[in-house]
């Protein structure tokens, strides 16, 4: 059904159909006497483009699966929204919504922004903000928007050696854990979190010795597995330390300090840099979980009745 809003109307399958052209350079808009008036002149493009914007609308209004019946989107994704189940809470719904089906590639965010930037996705979501905007500027992507943040935690071993828990903050931390004389896994993969973890040990001014930083080169799940083994420290995201930390033996050590928060963006790979991508199915994943539906399912994903996710791109006390 067609919505009307500050003198424009059309619907949602129609907006995507808009955007789309305004992106790709052909731009056009609703004017509020018909939606079949374009904002174009000569009455046989207006008329071109009605039906073009009626068989989208179409399309939408078929049961779910039927309008884009067989269609992929590609989505390049950091391993915390795979790793926390989050995802396959949500994108079965966004199936039954569109009918798009989304293969997921869970990577490191920096592996993912290079997989857009080679045309190997149609979008990605990932957090790693001054990344993110190296690749907007660079013109690898267009449409970036907030989607949610959760932050990060050190965990460790349940005897805390370092004395990591009577830390006044988390630079302070590290340097405990740095002095101690105990092993820091480190991701070791350009991912979100191993950005985030060099970074604050560039603040905290220390770095435990070589025989003591053990980079990985692995997921978040196996990293957390892996200090586990070895009685060592680690930072990671509290979704995937909340998934997992009923198979380790760590304990959650420091938490709740300003530079642990961790918000995560999606952005449409430009299509006008690969022309075969799915621009359709990667935009309406960008509006479907931007949107109302998906945002309160992000709010209310719990393990263990703990809340992994908190939106951004609505306020919660909307939803």
């Amino acid at each position: 059904m067609a919505s009307k809003k500050n003198g424009s109307f059309c619907t949602s399958a129609t907006k995507t159909f808009c955007r789309i052209r305004v992106i790709l350079g052909k731009t056009i808009g609703l004017n509020q006497r018909s939606a079949a008036t374009f904002c174009l002149g000569g009455a046989l493009r207006r008329w071109r483009l009605a039906v073009a914007a009626l068989l989208i609308a179409a399309l939408a209004a078929l049961p779910a699966g039927a309008a884009a019946s067989g269609e992929i989107v590609r989505l390049a994704t950091t391993t915390s929204t795979e790793n926390s189940g989050l995802l396959g809470s949500l994108l079965p719904e966004f199936t039954r919504d569109t009918g798009f089906t989304v293969h997921v590639v869970a990577v490191g965010t920096g592996k993912a922004l290079r997989m857009g930037q080679d045309g190997d996705a149609d979008v990605v979501l990932v957090h790693a903000r001054p990344a993110e905007d190296r690749f907007m500027a660079s013109g690898f992507g267009v449409d970036r928007r907030d989607v949610m943040y959760n932050d990060f935690v050190l965990v460790g071993p349940m005897s805390d050696p370092a004395g990591v828990k009577q830390a006044g903050d988390v630079s302070d931390a590290l340097r405990r854990i740095a002095a101690s004389g105990g092993i820091f896994v480190s991701r070791g993969d350009d991912s979100g979190t191993h950005k985030r973890e060099r970074l604050l040990w560039e603040r905290a001014g220390v770095m435990p010795g070589v025989s003591r930083y053990r980079e990985a080169g692995q997921g978040m799940g196996k990293v957390l597995q892996i200090a586990s083994e070895l009685d060592a420290y680690t930072l990671t995201d509290r979704g995937t330390w909340l998934a997992y930390r009923g198979k380790l033996h760590l304990s959650l050590l420091f938490e709740g300090d300003p530079p642990l928060h961790n918000p995560y963006g999606i952005i449409v790979v430009n299509p006008k840099r690969y022309p075969d991508m799915n621009i359709d199915g990667a935009m309406r994943l960008v509006d479907w979980i931007t949107a109302p539906k998906a945002q309160r399912m992000i709010n209310e994903f719990r393990i263990n009745g703990e809340r992994l996710f908190i939106p951004l791109a609505i306020d919660v006390a909307d939803l």
